[in-house]
């Protein structure tokens, strides 16, 4: 264990200063060592396709007790303790996550471990939740979202952090090398299920995790296994802000999108519709002309791809549909009807999945459409239904889950509210764009800007 003491301090939209000092950090190694004949794992070509940046998560836990004289130190120290120990266990389970990264071709599964830090912040948990805000929040993640494994040591990273009133928030990044949402929501779980079980019984059941399955179907391609060209972005000051859509008003966004080419449209296809139309008027309205607007929208493949054993696969296995308007006037049902031609001829496209071959010419198509001057395009996905809310370590369900889109031009990240029902929304955008999104009355009028998250 390194023991050490640095802190990180900002100030809050409160006007408060905040401060985040991390008291410890060590490496977390899985409880039993990973089998020979598991030491390696091979990348899929979809996990060779993402970016090498982290996944951020955070989730919030108010101190619910009504014990008044209770000890926070030794509370902080107690849960700090069972979350190593039930991460070692469930490392057993993830091993490749304790692994390292072997550019583009590998997970070498050798125990290297997982990044542990043990967290002080000098206020309440209220203080935080109150306004949320995106340099506090980052404060509390213990790597950079925007870090490769080089500079951040590990593939996982967890910063347990301990707020002065006794609540708490765990802060989770992983490499996007090695899985997606649907992953990182298995890998949440069931590390809270062994947390939650640990006081009662050592004979934790684990669910039954697939890794590799998606590499035996979708082999690596050896284009991508030498390191590509870095591209270089274009400079743009870019705001990210977070838009909340309580489930009343995503009821009545499904009346107004309704049609009769789609009388029943899902709450992410009406949250999107509107994101989008608001984001394409922005964009033409500060570049004084009417572009072509392309959506991305990420899909998750383990029901689509006409193979039963890749329901539970584990890895990155998404993959996306484009939507495109290049009407002079956007409306809210002619973009829900777009998304919904969209997933039906993804559907009809590949009844049997997407093959390597398919990922090439796809890659192509859309290159030659992401180059072209004058197209916005936007790129979104949905980690809503993906149980987060459930992770119990054993002091109840999170009060906030919080995820935040990487600061990437025009990206957008979907998420549940607490009930289940509405929707939250991490939107990145040019600073230029984002202020008249921030003043655009029918955007209001469905959703809160950053309200709190008590």
């Amino acid at each position: 264990m390194e023991c050490l003491r640095y802190e990180n301090s900002v100030w809050s939209k409160m006007g408060s200063e905040i401060k985040v000092e991390v008291i410890h950090k060590e490496t977390i190694i899985p409880s039993s060592p990973t089998p020979p004949h598991l030491e390696s794992l091979s990348l899929s070509v979809f996990d060779q396709l993402q970016p090498e940046f982290y996944v951020p998560l955070l989730l919030f836990y108010p101190n619910n007790s009504n014990e008044i004289n209770i000890d926070h130190h030794s509370l902080a120290a107690e849960r700090s303790s069972l979350l190593k120990t039930s991460l070692s266990k469930t490392l057993t389970h993830f091993y490749p996550f304790a692994g390292k990264f072997e550019y583009n071709v590998s997970i070498s599964c050798n125990d290297h471990g997982a990044a542990f830090l043990h967290a002080h912040v000098n206020c309440s948990i209220s203080t935080v939740l109150e306004k949320p805000d995106h340099e506090v929040l980052k404060q509390l993640l213990p790597a950079d979202i925007a870090s490769t494994q080089e500079v951040a040591g590990h593939l996982l990273l967890v910063q347990a952090n301990f707020f002065e009133c006794g609540g708490m928030s765990i802060g989770v990044n992983i490499s996007h090398k090695v899985g997606d949402a649907f992953t990182f929501s298995k890998f949440i779980n069931s590390w809270a299920a062994v947390s939650f079980g640990s006081s009662a019984s050592d004979h934790i059941v684990v669910p039954a995790v697939e890794f590799g399955v998606v590499a035996s179907l979708c082999p690596p391609l050896d284009f991508f296994n030498s390191r590509q060209p870095i591209v270089e972005f274009a400079k743009e000051k870019l705001v990210t802000e977070r838009f909340v859509f309580e489930a009343s008003k995503i009821d009545a966004l499904k009346s107004k999108a309704a049609s009769s080419t789609v009388p029943n449209p899902t709450r992410v296809e009406v949250v999107s519709a509107l994101i989008w139309k608001c984001a394409t008027e922005a964009s033409r309205s500060n570049s004084g002309s009417v572009r072509p607007s392309v959506w991305c929208q990420v899909v998750n493949m383990r029901k689509r791809s006409g193979q039963p054993l890749t329901e539970n696969s584990l890895g990155n296995f998404v993959w996306y549909f484009a939507s495109m308007t290049m009407e002079s006037e956007v409306d809210l049902q002619s973009l829900v009807v777009k998304f919904r031609k969209g997933i039906e001829e993804f559907k009809e496209k590949y009844p049997n999945g997407v093959s390597p071959q398919d990922v090439c010419q796809t890659i192509q198509e859309s290159g030659n459409l992401m180059t072209k001057d004058g197209i916005d395009n936007y790129s979104c996905s949905s980690w809503c239904r993906f149980p987060f809310y459930e992770a119990n370590f054993g002091w109840g369900k999170p009060s906030w889950v919080s995820i935040r889109t990487m600061a990437a031009k025009n990206t957008i990240q979907l998420t549940d509210t607490r009930d289940g029902k509405g929707i939250e929304v991490s939107l990145a955008l040019k600073e230029e764009d984002m202020a008249i999104i921030d003043r655009n009355e029918e955007l209001l009028a469905y959703a809160s800007l950053n309200p709190a998250a008590i």
